[in-house]
């Protein structure tokens, strides 16, 4: 048996021991002292009490059994224990079950079957009206009264809880979209990070095999310049598994920014590229997950061209107006067949520039070649 059903057994067997014994010392109160009191008439005190044993399964026919046991209580002529006395607890009970209805009706045909035997007896009516009847009609009040006010208090509080589960179920669900949207985030951050440095790898990889045997400064050059790359790239790595293992959230995706460009136009030129960097945006112009968002898309777009451009110079453009950052990258290679054969680097590009709030556009530029063009908002909205 669980906690709350021993408490609930716990009352009701309050209640039924409760209603003997104030219905046993009523009995005997009213007995002569001449006459010594009825056995029977405790037994119906008994009977009054154990009823109440299940009324909480059956709280309507322990009301009627209730209200017929005192009119054949007072039918057999036992002592005066009072009309609504021996029922006050059947009424609480229906009341307090949602038998609201049923037990005030009950309730006035206790109070006014007794009223009608009471007069029958010769009780002068003003007694009855001022005293007895204002009794009853007050005691069945009162057990309906309290028997609705325990019901809609425990509906409150089941209210309540159901709206607090509700509300740690969407807490959860939205930890949950976060967790997604973290791990898609660390996902498309690492594409990019290693993507780039694969493309750097293999280029200087290529020149390193090309240089050996003919050319050992060369193919030396080119096997410092992987170990640089991938050196770089092991420690964004750790960086990201340290992100991950601490506490709270990081918006900006890591330490990544604008600030970061000049080191990826390095990297590229480190293979052979013609990089025309032309950055004016300050540190503070941007929201730092902007500017993280700026960097991998810029990031990208190089892979783009390392792979599959075959260009010779690429034009990086960023600048800040209006409360908008504009990101232009431009290549010289093959155009859409060429840098544009991308793909899921174009996608992934375009689907972060949207996560911030902004737009991305790639295709063959006026004068040849391929451009990708960001606009982004220079503060994420609140």
């Amino acid at each position: 048996m669980d906690t709350s059903s021993a408490a609930a057994r716990r009352v009701d067997l309050g209640l039924a021991l409760g209603t003997v014994v104030v219905v046993a010392l009523t009995v005997g109160a009213g007995v002569d002292a001449e006459r010594a009191p009825s056995p029977v008439a405790y037994v119906f005190a008994l009977g009054f009490g154990a009823v109440l044993l299940v009324r909480r399964r059956w709280p309507v026919a322990v009301l009627v059994v209730t209200v017929l046991g005192i009119f054949v209580y007072y039918a057999l002529g036992f002592p005066a224990i009072g009309q609504a006395l021996p029922a006050a607890a059947a009424l609480y009970s229906a009341a307090e079950l949602g038998r609201t209805r049923t037990a005030l009706v009950l309730g006035g045909l206790l109070v006014g079957v007794a009223a009608y035997f009471r007069i029958g007896e010769g009780l002068p009516p003003t007694y009855l009206l001022g005293y007895e009847l204002l009794t009853n009609v007050a005691l069945v009040a009162a057990a309906v009264a309290l028997g609705v006010s325990v019901r809609v208090r425990r509906a409150s509080r089941a209210d309540q809880e159901r709206a607090r589960v509700a509300a740690l179920a969407e807490q959860a669900a939205e930890a949950g979209r976060r967790l997604q949207a973290q791990r898609v985030r660390i996902a498309r951050d690492l594409h990019d990070s290693i993507g780039h440095t694969l493309a750097v790898v293999a280029v200087h990889a290529g020149v390193a095999a090309e240089a050996v045997g003919r050319d050992d400064e060369v193919a030396a050059a080119a096997i410092a310049h992987v170990r640089d790359a991938t050196g770089s790239t092991l420690r964004e790595l750790r960086s990201t598994v340290r992100l991950l293992r601490a506490a709270g959230d990081d918006d900006a995706g890591g330490t990544a920014g604008m600030g970061g460009v000049p080191a990826l136009a390095e990297s590229a030129r480190a293979v052979g590229l013609d990089v025309d960097l032309r950055i004016d945006v300050a540190d503070a112009a941007v929201d730092p997950a902007i500017g993280a968002g700026a960097y991998r898309i810029v990031q990208e777009a190089l892979t783009n061209v390392l792979r599959h451009a075959d260009a010779r110079r690429v034009e990086v453009v960023a600048a800040v107006a209006d409360g908008w950052l504009d990101l232009r990258v431009r290549d010289d290679g093959r155009g859409p067949d060429g840098a544009g054969g991308g793909g899921q680097g174009l996608r992934g590009m375009a689907e972060r520039a949207g996560l911030l709030g902004g737009t991305l556009t790639s295709g063959r530029g006026d004068a040849g070649g391929f451009v990708v063009h960001a606009r982004l908002p220079a503060r994420l909205s609140s």
